[in-house]
């Protein structure tokens, strides 16, 4: 391992997954990392594990800064198996480590891995462990994003550990922000937040100005995955504060897929009439876009059209995926319309509508509909709906 020092003593012995290609469904094109810190002081703390394909990548790193008879504190930040499946393996290596989680993590621990795990310390916001010249402090983050998180912080160098808050999937060689380039850091980090923590937004903003109101300085965030930032650490926190308010700009995405090319002529007529407002549009076909992709574009739109053929007389395929995919992301402040076009009976964009409803989305109707291939009269329709929700989002 290449040796990466936080600060003196504090070290980062995470993995870098260089060919992951896709996280439950979010689509990794940059490959992700699994980031472990371990504290060497009177005694050795080690934050987090890593993902058990990579066990012994983790066990190598550890080795070569102390033995595991030596490490006092396991501290579980996140139950997800991405984090804590070696925990197993690594908890009966340093045999006299004591585990500490949230009550929340302790239940999902022996839940996950046995009742070996019912000796797991708890511990709750304000609780603080002494290292020697170190101390970490708990702060819980339930639902950031699983009902057992929590971060780690250690006091007196200011670094915050928050596990997947603030991460991004990014595999590199550089550990650090100021390593990596930035706009490409950037990038994975509003994907990370679009696709993983867009549901939790109102908790997002609570927890951060909660940090705020106890005076945490914070010098260094390490999160669980991807870089660390230590540039500009508040370049991420602003970014996730904008984010979570949900700010939008004069923008429509346009999201849709096609049969026979009817739906793909009303998509681009509807661009054409929202780009004629003066609105910015992002055209999108599912099949040659991913849910991931399409998602992040959302996130700063204020509008969003979907469209649809119809078979066996329901929306197709790829968008009740997709509509499947985005309402359990509860993207919030958008306007949605749909249009659709169908053969000898209709279904799609109805389906699509009660679906958004049901999610509690902001419905713009009508819908725009037409019977197999639209002709000039339908195009001018489809371009006078595209104007209409320009219109609307400039109101």
């Amino acid at each position: 391992m290449v040796n990466v020092v936080l600060k003196e003593g504090v070290n980062w012995v995470g993995v870098v997954d260089w060919n992951l290609r896709d996280f439950h469904g979010y689509v990794t094109r940059r490959g992700s990392t699994y980031n472990a810190y371990l504290i060497l002081d009177d005694k050795i703390a080690l934050i987090d594990t890593v993902k058990s394909t990579f066990s012994n990548e983790l066990i190598e790193n550890i080795s070569e800064l102390t033995s595991f008879e030596k490490i006092d504190y396991i501290i579980v930040n996140h139950v997800e198996m991405d984090h804590s499946s070696s925990l197993p393996i690594i908890a009966k290596l340093a045999k006299n480590a004591k585990i500490m989680a949230s009550q929340r993590g302790k239940d999902a621990l022996i839940e996950h891995y046995g009742a070996d795990f019912s000796r797991v310390e708890t511990v709750k916001t304000g609780d603080e462990l002494k290292l020697g010249k170190r101390t970490l402090r708990f702060l819980e983050a339930p639902m950031l994003h699983w009902p057992d998180s929590m971060f780690t912080y250690l006091v007196e160098d200011k670094i915050l550990m928050p596990n997947d808050a603030f991460g991004q999937h990014l595999a590199s060689s550089g550990r650090f922000d100021d390593e990596v380039d930035e706009h490409v850091l950037m990038e994975e980090a509003i994907t990370y937040y679009a696709n993983i923590l867009m549901p939790f937004a109102p908790l997002i903003t609570r927890k951060i100005q909660e940090v705020v109101q106890m005076g945490i300085p914070i010098d260094m965030i390490a999160p669980s995955h991807g870089i660390i930032w230590r540039k500009d650490p508040s370049k991420i926190i602003n970014a996730y504060l904008n984010w979570s308010a949900g700010t939008a700009k004069q923008k429509v995405v346009i999201v849709f897929d096609t049969m026979w090319g009817s739906t793909d002529k009303m998509a681009r007529a509807i661009a054409d009439g929202v780009i004629s407002q003066g609105v910015e549009v992002k055209l999108l076909k599912l099949r040659a876009t991913d849910n991931t992709d399409v998602v992040t574009e959302i996130l700063d739109a204020k509008a969003v059209v979907v469209g649809s053929p119809t078979l066996n007389n329901q929306m197709f395929p790829t968008i009740g995926s997709f509509l499947t995919y985005v309402t359990g992301l509860k993207p919030k402040g958008k306007l949605w319309s749909f249009f659709g076009s169908y053969g000898w009976g209709g279904g799609a964009v109805k389906g699509m509508v009660e679906t958004a409803k049901k999610a509690g989305f902001e419905v713009y109707e009508p819908s725009v509909e037409v019977k197999y291939v639209p002709d000039n009269e339908d195009l001018k329709k489809c371009i006078e709906f595209g104007q209409q929700i320009a219109a609307k989002i400039k109101a």
